[in-house]
């Protein structure tokens, strides 16, 4: 058969800015196109110069719609690149709202800090929101379970890989001359996490699988003992009259927590506080979430028992700039969750600015926070923190409830490898930090695969 090519433009030894270029069947295909994340210099740099001739890119393969899988699509689109990019449905639909968002961060970011003499090349916009818009003209909905040609030889299956709406892993079929099966994990989720299915991966023979490794160096709680620790969290910064900062993923994580919340007030177990949303991108995600109740797990009791699982009587959803600067000032304890998860950009940095010094409130995180970035350095007990060009010392209390993650852990993407049934001939493992990364590359081996790689950013590997 013709040469199948793979090389590795992003998550190679680290764990954002997911991008693969898979050259098979005459066709050259991205497998996701995501942002960097972490130092702004080193982030805007890998960022801001595409690797390739992004007009020579025939389609991108969007395995979900987090920015650090999705967010280099509209740079795609400003150097050039006009193929399609295949999605599921609700991928699409969160896309349209996440990746305006992204271009409208930026914007609003460079301002602000052009506007007090702290702008840097590396905090300039990648792109516009007019090229985030474009994007959606070129997306197309692929159902799950449902073999989708991109070209003669050339056809993708999207399954469910439960790690949040929409989240799918990639089946691709190369048929050219031969026959190769190349499996992408994307990001692979946990099972009997709140509102979305468990992973359903793909079974049988694998010439290739790449397979992110995340969280393959440690485990997580269970989800029950994840909302007993929520709930003791509220209760504990409500009593010292503080405020609960979440720093959170708007897609996702956001849900989930407001998810837990409404569980936790419908069994009596938080406080009667205010609990505020303060994103309008997560306020927007929720409402796509409520457009795609198809994939939501009927297996869950509050699914089964109400329609309005984002609605009950203390939460309070933040639009206006002027109602989130009022929460800064406002008296008595309350819950903010507001984005971005790893408190990089958005509403979140001005939360921290005014609440990090005082030693009432509790900066909660829920998700991984990559390294170097503004929620690891405070994650790490950094004990002076730059948050938009200014130096705060933290007195906050610091807290990280790690079974929220929507990443699998060890034991649970052990058992995702072996649902494959195999055999695997190759294996590549991205998307983690060093000692996840070679967990994996273990545990693949443990399992039987001989041929496990740890890619290199840049590296090629004829399939």
């Amino acid at each position: 058969m013709s040469v199948v090519r793979l090389t590795f433009w992003g998550a190679a030894g680290q764990v954002t800015g997911s991008m693969h270029l898979l050259e098979a069947a005459g066709a050259r295909i991205l497998l996701d196109a995501g942002l960097f994340q972490g130092r702004r210099s080193e982030a805007h740099a890998l960022n801001a110069k595409l690797p390739f001739d992004a007009r020579r890119i025939d389609g991108v393969v969007l395995s979900h719609a987090h920015i650090d899988h999705s967010g280099r699509l509209p740079l795609l689109v400003k150097e050039g690149f006009h193929g399609p990019v295949y999605a599921t449905s609700a991928t699409r639909d969160l896309s349209a709202v996440m990746l305006a968002d992204a271009a409208h961060i930026q914007e609003k970011d460079y301002e602000f800090l052009r506007r007090h003499g702290k702008a840097a090349p590396e905090s300039e916009p990648l792109y516009t929101l007019r090229d985030a818009l474009a994007v959606q003209d070129l997306m197309l909905g692929v159902p799950y379970r449902r073999v989708f040609y991109l070209r003669k030889h050339l056809a993708i299956e999207f399954l469910e890989a439960g790690h949040i709406l929409g989240s799918a892993t990639v089946d691709l079929r190369v048929t050219e001359g031969g026959s190769h099966r190349l499996v992408y994990s994307g990001d692979i989720g946990r099972s009997g996490l709140p509102i979305v299915r468990d992973p359903d991966p793909p079974s049988g023979p694998i010439d290739t699988l790449v397979i992110e490794a995340t969280y393959a160096d440690r485990q997580h709680q269970s989800f029950a003992d994840t909302e007993a620790r929520l709930g003791e969290a509220v209760r504990r910064t409500a009593a010292r009259g503080g405020k609960l900062l979440i720093p959170a993923f708007a897609v996702g994580r956001a849900q989930e927590l407001i998810y837990s919340l409404h569980r936790l007030f419908r069994a009596n177990r938080i406080p009667s506080i205010p609990i505020y949303v303060d994103s309008p991108l997560a306020i927007d995600i929720t409402t796509v979430f409520l457009m795609h109740p198809e994939v939501f797990d009927r297996r869950e009791e509050l699914i089964e028992a109400t329609s309005e699982l984002f609605d009950f009587p203390l939460l309070h959803y933040v639009r206006e700039v002027s109602d989130s600067k009022a929460l800064n000032s406002a008296d008595g304890p309350a819950v903010i969750i507001a984005a971005s998860g790893m408190a990089e950009s958005g509403r979140i940095l001005h939360h921290l600015a005014h609440g990090i010094s005082d030693e009432r409130n509790l900066i909660l995180f829920v998700g991984f926070q990559a390294e170097h970035t503004l929620g690891r350095r405070i994650e790490s007990g950094q004990d002076v923190v730059r948050i938009l060009g200014q130096e705060y010392q933290r007195r906050a209390e610091v807290e990280t409830i790690g079974g929220y993650s929507a990443h699998a852990d060890r034991d649970e993407l052990r058992a995702w490898v072996r649902r494959l049934g195999g055999p695997i001939r190759r294996a590549f493992v991205v998307h983690g930090e060093p000692a996840s990364l070679e967990a994996m590359a273990a545990i693949l081996r443990e399992e039987g695969v001989g041929d496990v790689h740890v890619p290199r950013h840049g590296e090629s590997f004829d399939l």
